[in-house]
């Protein structure tokens, strides 16, 4: 994602010429200068921009696993980390006198308006404080003038009322400082009559908005769009309530369609699932957890079982958070400094490997939006399931390249007939490949590698009939057997060679569902 970043932070600048603004040093005094005399605008040029900044936030759910409202944790380390990542003093000021952003009407590029309110109340209130003054020191010079204490009285009251209006300002700035919204939230959780306090969502829903509307704000500022990605991890060791908690928070904060938020999930669905199934939040999905998460998540990757040379890289990895070896860390960060500096160009493939991934990506959105291929049959009605399709095809694919040798072997249509296989019979699919890898392990028929997947499921099918009851709820995951069975038999009859090369790259199937049947498998043949 920071590679990611540097590169569309160059491509932006070549193409506007224009610099990102930073609200730092005298950038400082630049936004608290918009913030209080201009309204930010959006822009057609605005919404043109592609370069992005990530603002990446780590939430430990462990951390608050003693708290009484975990997702409460949650909002808080996110407004505390916008804090900080921000500074104080512009989102107190954001509080006080900040609009939300406008958009632009018709094609103009203006991206600031004045705010002509303020500017009138201002300059009314400095006159009448001008004014107010001048009386009372005529008041209390001028000879002759003196003894009139009505003057006295009236320059007073003036000031006073004038002066009162830019105090009254600065406290509510002062105030917003000191107290941040992390304190607010907390002071409110605190509450004895947090319980039955009304109205308590609402005010964590107001400063949620408030923040959105902020980083809004900034995306004008420093012309360039904002992303929060907040990393959840820890939250498999916590109760099931408290799961259950920080899902409902993020579906919260992902409610509005323009929300800037982007969460990293990681948990062993293994240990979420049944969480989700103890509570309550499961009314109306038949306490089926696999469809909690299926409908939370838009973007599944389950982690593919590491290889030989993973296994040697993590063992290294390993090896050096070690004390004595730490200076293995320091040597590779000097070198990479180093070969910065001097101007190395990156490996010379790289841009070739991504035409040819573009171009791959490309043709498998071709077979699915072509109504004559069999595969735009098999697309689901369900917005979800499409958008994690979508979302899943370009990842297979650029890691089919990555490995060598596959490009030549699969062609992009069978990679993405592999994604919608695996998103919408993610139950028999992970029975066909456990079988698979049972028979590759007793050592099958040289010719084993060409027989088809669809033959493999049938050899096994009663197996799985009779593990139906404890494997329901994944069961209830697939749609219609009849298209699965056409779908391997005779539409995509992929091979068990395909699918042991394509099992490296699944990332849209969860991979514990194998696992559970691969152990509920060999007890049942212990009985």
């Amino acid at each position: 994602m920071r590679e990611e970043m540097a590169q569309r932070e160059e491509a932006e600048l070549r193409r506007s010429h224009q610099k990102p603004r930073s609200p730092k040093g005298w950038g400082l005094l630049l936004v608290l200068w918009y913030l209080a005399f201009y309204k930010p605008v959006i822009t057609e040029g605005h919404l043109r921009r592609k370069n992005i900044e990530f603002i990446f936030i780590r939430f430990s759910a462990w951390q608050y696993a003693g708290c009484d409202k975990l997702w409460a944790g949650l909002v808080t380390t996110l407004c505390d980390s916008i804090r900080h990542h921000f500074g104080a003093l512009p989102l107190s000021v954001y509080h006080v006198m900040g609009t939300r952003p406008l958009f632009a009407s018709g094609f103009s590029q203006k991206e600031w308006v004045l705010k002509k309110g303020t500017c009138l109340k201002l300059w009314g209130m400095l006159f009448v404080l001008a004014a107010g003054l001048s009386i009372l020191l005529v008041a209390l010079l001028v000879p002759g003038i003196k003894e009139h204490h009505a003057l006295k009285v009236v320059g007073s009251a003036v000031t006073s009322l004038s002066g009162s209006s830019l105090v009254l300002g600065a406290l509510s700035v002062l105030k917003n400082l000191l107290v941040s919204e992390k304190q607010k939230i907390e002071r409110l959780t605190n509450s004895e009559r947090f319980a039955s306090q009304l109205g308590f969502m609402s005010k964590v829903r107001n400063e949620v908005e408030a923040l959105v509307d902020f980083l809004a704000f900034m995306e004008v500022f420093e012309r360039r769009r904002l992303r929060v990605v907040l990393e959840i991890t820890s939250l498999d060791i916590c109760y099931p309530e408290k799961v259950a908690g920080v899902l409902n928070a993020m579906n919260t904060l992902l409610s509005d369609a323009n929300t800037p938020f982007i969460f990293i999930l990681a948990v062993d669905p293994s240990v979420i699932v049944p969480c989700l199934e103890q509570t309550g939040c499961m009314k109306g999905l038949a306490d089926n957890g696999y469809l909690y998460l299926n409908r939370t998540v838009t973007l599944p990757f389950s982690i593919p079982e590491m290889g030989a040379r993973s296994r040697l890289q993590y063992l290294e990895a390993a090896v050096q958070t070690r004390e004595d070896l730490m200076y293995r860390i320091i040597t590779s960060n000097v070198e990479r400094r180093r070969a910065k500096c001097q101007g190395v160009p990156a490996v010379p493939s790289r841009r070739e490997a991504d035409a040819e991934a573009v171009r791959c990506i490309h043709e498998a959105f071709r077979c699915l939006h072509d109504g004559d291929d069999a595969l735009a049959r098999y697309l689901p009605a369900n917005g979800a399931h499409v958008r994690r399709i979508v979302n899943t095809i370009p990842i297979t694919l650029r890691l089919l390249l990555h490995r060598a040798g596959a490009p030549d072997t699969h062609s992009p249509r069978a990679a993405a007939a592999w994604v919608v296989l695996a998103d919408q019979w993610p139950c028999r699919l992970s029975w066909a490949l456990q079988c698979l890898e049972d028979a590759w392990q007793s050592q099958p028929a040289p010719d084993f590698g060409t027989r088809s997947l669809w033959s493999i499921f049938q050899e096994n099918v009663g197996e799985l009939s009779a593990l139906r009851q404890p494997l329901h709820n994944v069961l209830s995951l697939d749609e219609d057997p009849e298209l699965f069975q056409t779908f391997l038999a005779c539409d995509f009859p992929f091979t068990a060679r395909d699918a042991r090369a394509f099992l490296g790259v699944t990332v849209n199937l969860d991979h514990s569902i194998r696992h559970k049947m691969g152990l509920l498998r060999g007890l049942d043949r212990l009985q």
